[in-house]
Order: structure tokens, then C-alpha cells, then sequence
């Protein structure tokens, strides 16, 4: 039974059938076809069994392995390396079929490869995932052909292996590595210079141009002839939260990634960023209810915690409770703190209904509220408008557009800061407003 299932035809074998067929059909009006047509079909006949017996009669003609990561990383390319051997005397050719895990929709992947006899062929392909969680991968398939090609043998190999889907740890590498090499800017990020600091001294150095003339220490410019300041360093040790809005609204997909899966991958990225700092980074996520709180610190396996917690949450679909949210953050987070909240206002009455409870939090702590550009609006704004329709919706898009920079000069005006950004570029914009705010002493 297992032989039967195994065994393919090859395409090819279609193509001696079609021209045996047309053989015997022209036979009639040729009677001397008739009994090549007979030999074609005896000659086929043979080389069938001869390569069925090729085929199988080595019971590891060909081995092969796919190669998984422990954990995919979020929204990133993650290579599958594969690696076939031919065991058989005689040069193959080899179908790869990979069954990918559903939540890729992918079924038309194929690799064809020509093998030597006992040659080892090393290949990858990349996959990107766009959602966190369990994937699991059926079997690798490699469908053999001598070079007969009559038919085709089928070999299966780890059937059900399965990969956890974690937030992007390549993004947070990349952005960490930059950070420690100070080459951010490559990726946007402002070189912000120091206009404040905090009340820890570090040392006394000569002026130089751009220093803030309020810390020249008088006494040491006296003694040294020449204009000398005093230097401080970043307080270090300042709580800093995360917080992630799980209502409906973070639903919303911008290139196939929800608005939630950005600030994941953006949360994770930061607090690796602010560990490095010596700040304590900390996760809050709510909806209806506080679902998960991991409480600040700057321990070694920290940013593994708070990987996770991330990993674990997804969206609801009910509106955020911000009065909650602010019970909540009043009761646990008692220590003056900066507090990173994503979150997404379409409208300006929307940001109005939650403004009260957004003051109440900035007063005691240094809030900076994070939502998102709608990008899908940009190409019809950008887009001359050439009859009626097209200015109705051009118009209507310019609006939507226009409430999300008055939303922001909402939340200017009752003290609290926000940042309008497009959800590819959230990282970059939230560890600008960290390093500017660390730049000015305000943490």
C-alpha cells in the first residue's frame, strides 16, 4: 500500500502516451504504424517497471531535513535552510514540496533541484510571519525522478514540526546593536544635544562650543585660567512602561501586521534600549481590564520576561477602559515614571471622551501617548483629484488626516506629549522621544 502511495507519474510519461495515442490513430489511414504503435507501447510498458524498480528498490534513495530556529522572529524574513542527499548510483532529479504552516496561506511552494550521485545540495528560503504564536510545519515532501522520468517516488520527512512566533528579536538586535555602536542615526534617529541634566555630577572638563553656559563652575575656570564646566551624567535606574492599548482599534492591519504586532515589536526593541541605559523597563497591557503588569527593573533575564508577556497577548474587541487604566497605574505605579503609551485615536471627540483620565496620569507621571498616521489615506491625498468623486474622497481623507494633527495639538495643550507617527517608523520615533527626553533630565 505505502508503494502505491508513494508513486507518482511523471509529466513526461503523458507526453509517450499523447504520442503513442496519435501512433495508433494515424495507423488507420497508415497500417504500418499499427504495429510500431504496438512496439512503442510494449517499449514503454518495460521502461515503467524498469524504473519503478529503480526507484524503489533502495529503501533511503534520498534523505532529507529541514532545519528550524528554536523561535521565528515577528514580521522579519527568517530563513528555513534545507540540505538533500542522493544516496541513489544515478543522477536524480528532486521536487520540494514544504507543507507551510497555515497561517502563511502559502501553497505553491516548489523547489526542483538535479542531484549527483551521492551529492549533498544545501538550500534556504525565507518566510515572514506576520502574526505571533504556534506554527506548525507538515511534512517535507521530495519527489524523486531517475532520469527516465516515467514516474516520480515520494519521500516524507518530519511531519508536524512546530516553531513559536515570538515579537521582532531581530529588530531589537538591530536597533541594540546600533545603540552600542552610536550609528542610530543611520536609521533615523536625532543626535539630540544635551540642554539640561539631572543632579548627578560626573566630572569637571574644559568648555567647549554648545555646552550649557549655566554649569561653567566659576571656581575651576579661576584656577585653570580657561573656562571649565561641570559634567553630569543620566540618573540612572528610572522606571519606564510600556503601555498597550488591547482594545478594537489596535486591530487595524498596516502591510499585513496589526497596529498591536507594531507596538509589540516596538516595545520590545525600546525596553532593550532603555536596559541598556540602565533604566528599568516595565509592561502594562489593558482593555476592559489590566491583563498583564510586569513590574520595572533592570535585571539581566528581564527583557526575557517582558518577551513573554509580549508574546501572549492579543486584541479584544471592546474598547479600552482608561479610567481603569488609571486606577490601576495610581495603585501600582506609585514612583514618578515615564510611561510609553500606544494606543490609536481616529477622530478628535474620541481622544476627548479619554482626555480626562490621560491628564490625571500625566500629572503624575511623564506620559507620552503614541498613535498612528492612517497610510492607507496617503496615496489618495497625494493623488490629483480629477472629477467629483475622486475630491469627496481626497477631501474626506485630508480630514482624517487633519483631526490626527489636531489630536496631537490637543494633548500639547493640556501638557501631555504625543507622537503621530507611521506605524513602520514607530520605533525609531519612540526611542527619539526616550533619548531627547533622557538629553533634557526630564528622566
Amino acid at each position: 500500500m505505502n508503494l502505491i502511495k508513494n508513486t507518482y507519474i511523471h509529466q513526461r510519461f503523458f507526453v509517450y502516451i499523447s504520442i503513442i495515442a496519435v501512433t495508433f490513430l494515424v495507423s488507420f489511414w497508415f497500417p504500418f504504424l499499427y504495429s510500431i504503435a504496438w512496439f512503442m507501447s510494449t517499449f514503454l510498458a518495460v521502461l515503467f517497471i524498469s524504473d519503478f524498480y529503480v526507484l524503489f528498490n533502495l529503501k533511503k534513495g534520498v534523505v532529507a531535513r529541514r532545519i528550524l530556529s528554536e523561535k521565528f522572529s515577528n514580521s522579519d524574513k527568517n530563513p528555513i535552510p534545507i540540505t538533500i542527499k542522493n544516496n541513489y548510483f544515478f543522477k536524480i532529479e528532486a521536487k520540494v514540496i514544504d507543507e507551510l504552516p497555515v497561517q502563511f496561506q502559502k501553497r505553491d511552494f516548489e523547489y526542483i533541484v538535479v542531484l549527483k550521485p551521492s551529492e549533498v545540495y544545501d538550500f534556504e528560503y525565507n518566510v515572514i510571519p506576520v502574526e505571533r504564536g504556534e506554527y506548525l510545519f507538515g511534512k517535507l515532501n521530495i519527489y524523486v525522478s531517475s532520469p527516465l522520468k516515467i514516474i516520480s517516488r515520494r519521500f516524507k520527512f518530519q511531519d508536524n514540526q512546530s516553531v513559536a512566533v515570538y515579537p521582532s528579536y531581530i529588530q531589537m538586535k538591530k536597533y541594540e546593536f546600533l545603540a552600542m555602536s552610536n550609528r542610530l542615526t543611520e536609521f533615523g534617529l536625532k543626535k539630540i544635544r544635551r540642554i539640561g541634566h539631572t543632579l548627578e555630577f560626573e566630572q569637571i572638563k574644559n568648555y567647549i562650543s554648545g555646552d550649557d553656559v549655566r554649569t561653567i563652575n566659576w571656581k575651576a575656570t579661576a584656577k585653570r585660567s580657561q573656562l571649565m564646566v561641570n559634567q553630569y551624567q543620566d540618573e540612572k535606574s528610572q522606571p519606564i512602561y510600556s503601555i498597550i492599548d488591547l482594545g478594537r482599534v489596535m486591530k487595524m492591519p498596516f502591510e499585513a501586521l496589526k497596529l498591536l504586532d507594531y507596538a509589540i515589536n516596538s516595545t520590545l526593541a525600546f525596553s532593550n534600549i532603555a536596559l541598556r541605559k540602565n533604566d528599568k523597563a516595565g509592561l502594562l497591557t489593558f482593555a476592559k481590564k489590566v491583563d498583564t503588569i510586569v513590574a520595572a527593573s533592570n535585571k539581566k533575564t528581564h527583557l526575557n520576561t517582558i518577551n513573554e508577556a509580549l508574546y501572549k497577548i492579543t486584541t479584544t474587541y471592546t474598547d479600552a477602559d482608561f479610567g481603569y487604566l488609571y486606577a490601576v497605574i495610581k495603585r501600582k505605579i506609585t514612583q514618578r515614571s515615564l510611561l510609553i503609551l500606544y494606543t490609536n485615536f481616529e477622530h478628535i471627540s474620541s481622544l476627548k471622551r479619554q482626555l480626562p483620565f490621560l491628564q490625571a496620569i500625566a500629572k503624575q507621571h511623564l506620559l507620552v501617548v503614541v498613535f498612528f498616521e492612517n497610510t492607507e489615506l496617503d496615496e489618495l491625498i497625494q493623488n490629483n483629484a480629477e472629477d467629483l468623486q475622486a475630491i469627496y474622497h481626497k477631501t474626506i481623507a485630508e480630514k482624517f488626516a487633519y483631526e490626527k494633527r489636531l489630536i496631537v495639538k490637543e494633548l500639547e495643550s493640556k501638557g501631555i506629549y504625543g507622537i503621530l507617527t507611521k506605524p513602520k517608523n514607530l520605533t525609531v520615533n519612540v526611542v527619539n522621544k526616550y533619548l531627547e527626553f533622557k538629553a533634557k533630565g526630564f528622566i
